[in-house]
């Protein structure tokens, strides 16, 4: 059981899980933000401009409730509640194009670095010295070639 609780903590610890884990937290927190975005401002400028209440009560009622004399509520009504599903849809658009832009940024970001680098890589690869000439490589061998008969002599 020691070795379970070890190997967890070693896996909880590592750098990629604490990064995920902050990402979900973050991400979480922004649902929640573009979630109010939607409920309390983009819904009622899109129910002003409609004329509706909110879109959160957009319903298409298949069964009304019942009621009895005294006004009691005796069977509930049913109906497809197509309104909070519009603010999710829109609630997941936002999301998504947020995403998108932040991802877009990142891969600029990257290609940029990336053309960066092989600019880089083409400048060095330009200054380097070039070989030698064949002559001076037969040159060099013809030097060495004399110090290693001189030592044995």
């Amino acid at each position: 059981m020691g070795k379970f609780f070890s190997d967890f903590k070693k896996f909880a610890l590592k750098g990629n899980i604490i990064d995920m884990a902050v990402g979900v937290v973050i991400g979480g927190a922004f649902g929640k933000i573009v979630t109010s975005l939607v409920n309390d401002i983009i819904s009622p400028l899109i129910s002003f401009a409609t004329g509706r209440v909110t879109l959160s009560n957009l319903k298409y009622v298949i069964k009304a409730a019942e009621f009895d004399a005294a006004g009691v509520e005796l069977v509930p009504e049913s109906a497809i509640l197509y309104g909070n599903f519009i603010q999710t849809i829109i609630d997941f658009l936002i999301i998504a194009f947020s995403i998108f832009i932040v991802l877009r940024i990142f891969m600029t970001a990257q290609n940029k670095l990336e053309a960066l680098k092989k600019k880089e890589e083409e400048a060095a690869k330009e200054e380097a010295p070039a070989a030698p000439a064949e002559t001076e490589i037969s040159l060099l061998k013809d030097i060495l070639a004399e110090i290693k008969k001189d030592k044995t002599e």
